[in-house]
Parts: C-alpha cells; sequence; structure tokens
C-alpha cells in the first residue's frame, strides 16, 4: 500500500463482518464541509438491542426493548456531543469525560488522560473517540485510542493523533481489526479514506458496506466550515 494512498470506505468494510464500533472524520473534496460518522454493531443479544436517539442536539445509544437489556454499562452512552467550537464522537461514556474536561479548560488529550480499555475481558475493547474542532480560521480534527498493551489487560497504551482539514480526506478509526474470539483489537494509525462530496451517497455507502447481521445503527453529520450549517442522517437497523 502506497504511504499516502486512500480507500474507499467500501473497500475496507465490505469484506469485514466486525469492525466493531467505527469512527469516520474528514473534510469533502470542494472544502466546504467537515463529515463526522459514527456506527455500531453487536453479536450478542444486549448489544444489538439498541438505537441512536438524538435528545438536545446530542445523540445518544438507547435500548431498543427497554425489558429486554441486560447490561447498560458499556452499551448505553452519550456518542456525540457539541461543546462551544467542538464536535465530540466517542464509543463510550468518555464523551462526558471530554466535554467535562472542555470545562475545566484540559485538552482533548489531557480530559482522556486518566480513563482506558474498556473491562470487558478478554476483549478490553478500546475506547475510540474523536473531535472536531472548528477554528475561526481553519477546521481540524483529533482522534485518540486507548487500548490494552497486551492481552491481560495490565496497562493502557494511548495514542494521540492530530490532522488539519484537508480536502477530500478523511480517517477511520474502528475498535476491532475483525471478527474473533477474542477479539482483535485495532492497529496502528485511523486509516486514511476518501470523502466524497454527496453526503447522501457517502452516509448510504457507509450503511451498506456494514455487514447486514451484525450492523444495528449509523449517525452522520456534515457541518458546513464556513458558517456553521448542518445536516445529518441517522439509521437505525431496529425501527
Amino acid at each position: 500500500m502506497a504511504i499516502y494512498e486512500k480507500k474507499s470506505l467500501n473497500e475496507l468494510l465490505v469484506w469485514n463482518t466486525y469492525p466493531g464500533r467505527g469512527i469516520i472524520v474528514g473534510m469533502t473534496p470542494d472544502g466546504d464541509h467537515a463529515v463526522a460518522a459514527y456506527f455500531i454493531m453487536g453479536r450478542s443479544a444486549n448489544s444489538r438491542n439498541r438505537i441512536f436517539v438524538k435528545k438536545d442536539g446530542a445523540v445518544f445509544t438507547e435500548a431498543f426493548d427497554p425489558s429486554k437489556l441486560e447490561d447498560p454499562s458499556l452499551i448505553i452512552y452519550a456518542a456525540l456531543r457539541q461543546f462551544k467550537n467542538h464536535l465530540i464522537v466517542t464509543n463510550g461514556d468518555q464523551t462526558d469525560t471530554i466535554r467535562d474536561g472542555f470545562l475545566e479548560g484540559k485538552s482533548f488529550e489531557e480530559a482522556l488522560s486518566y480513563r482506558q480499555f474498556e473491562p470487558d475481558s478478554p476483549n478490553f475493547t478500546p475506547r475510540i473517540s474523536a473531535v472536531l474542532n472548528f477554528e475561526p480560521r481553519h477546521f481540524n480534527y483529533e482522534m485518540s485510542i486507548l487500548k490494552s498493551v497486551d492481552e491481560h489487560g495490565s496497562a493502557c497504551a494511548r495514542y494521540h493523533f492530530c490532522y488539519p482539514g484537508i480536502p477530500g480526506l478523511g480517517h477511520f478509526l474502528h475498535t476491532y481489526v475483525c471478527d474473533g474470539n477474542p477479539l482483535p483489537s485495532f492497529q496502528g494509525e485511523p486509516e486514511r479514506v476518501e470523502i466524497d462530496n454527496d453526503f447522501d451517497v457517502f452516509c448510504d455507502t457507509l450503511w451498506d458496506a456494514l455487514d447486514a447481521e451484525n450492523k444495528i445503527s449509523l449517525y452522520c453529520v456534515s457541518v458546513n466550515v464556513k458558517n456553521g450549517s448542518s445536516r445529518d442522517k441517522l439509521y437505525n437497523k431496529n425501527a
């Protein structure tokens, strides 16, 4: 693979039955819009019993059938929140950790400094996070993955990535390489991906590329970097 090659989301996902949860952030080729997407997948009945819901300007995971909810600790959370000129997207309750850190004047990296991977042995699912920063003169974004250093969950490795907004370029971070038992954690830097100018095409392509049996929900948002206007799309398999 060439160092600066960009892959399509379809190319990365159509063969992969279980990348887990994933975050994509980038900029449209025309440079006018920042784009973010977050999807969840599930293998267990508890994980599959979920939907995305928009409330008060945020996006939450909720039980599709509350009577069948078993353990909400790692599956019910705010996945996306707006804070001033930041848009926060994560795969867990660290969304609120980052928001609270910003309230205290901390950076994205500092806010996550005491969090670690999920305590779901033997998988030790990584915590993945992103923040989109809409600065007065430019757009940039940061991504983070907190993962176990070994198969025993003995310590946490922390990786922080910073990217300028580059037209047509996005980065994709997901929890697992693929299906497995235990599930193999994501490796390396966030993957370089193509971002489409057509928001509907971007969203539909991503949803269609996710494995039909394991996909649960997807949320996508496009923000005009010049005037802050936005549009979004939400997909729930349980609807």
